[in-house]
């Protein structure tokens, strides 16, 4: 699943990842299309670590989340 964020017509989009070696991965694709990825060990970890980044995309005036499933 990815959730994006817009702001000015700009977009931020992330997405939670299983990996398949276990654990699990939060990836970031900023407005200039640089990646990078956050690896967990749990989902409670995870949970937190998402809202927390969607909490300081939302203090920074971005809208969202917006979100598909694939």
């Amino acid at each position: 699943m990815f959730w994006w964020f817009e702001r000015r017509g700009q977009f931020v989009r992330y997405e939670v990842r299983y990996l398949s070696e276990g654990g699990y991965e939060l990836r970031v694709v900023d407005t200039d299309g640089r990646e990078r990825a956050e690896r967990f060990d749990d989902s409670e970890e995870l949970t937190k670590r998402q809202g927390d980044f969607e909490k300081e995309l939302l203090a920074d005036g971005w809208t969202g989340p917006h979100g598909w499933n694939l």
